[in-house]
């Protein structure tokens, strides 16, 4: 049997939906309560802050988001192709250097902190 590079291309698309799955409710959440004025103690905008500027806090974020876009660009790209847009190489180009664009801004930003 041939070896096939698809589990490494394949990758970022399934880390990302995971990510999506388990974080991104609780972001939303998070995000409601202190809307709300109920923020929990441990997640005050100073240690919120001090995770952000450590290099470990970086790098989580940097994954949670740039995971996030990677999923959300593959299931963009299935999309556009269910609604009968065949282009499906200028639909998965324009998709994936959108989700790489932005994960750059994000590594820049987060190296800005």
């Amino acid at each position: 049997m041939a070896k096939s590079n698809k589990p490494v291309v394949w990758f970022p698309f399934a880390a990302g939906g995971t990510v999506i799955a388990f974080f991104i409710p609780v972001i939303v959440v998070l995000t409601l309560m202190a809307a709300l004025g109920h923020v929990p103690a441990g997640l005050s905008y100073e240690r919120m802050h001090a995770f952000a500027t450590c290099g470990l806090g970086k790098l989580v974020i940097f994954g949670v988001v740039a995971l996030s876009l990677w999923s959300s660009a593959h299931r963009l790209r299935c999309t556009c192709y269910d609604f009968g847009l065949r282009a499906d190489t200028l639909a998965a180009t324009v998709l994936y250097i959108a989700a790489l664009a932005a994960s750059l801004v994000v590594a820049l930003a987060l190296l800005k902190i």
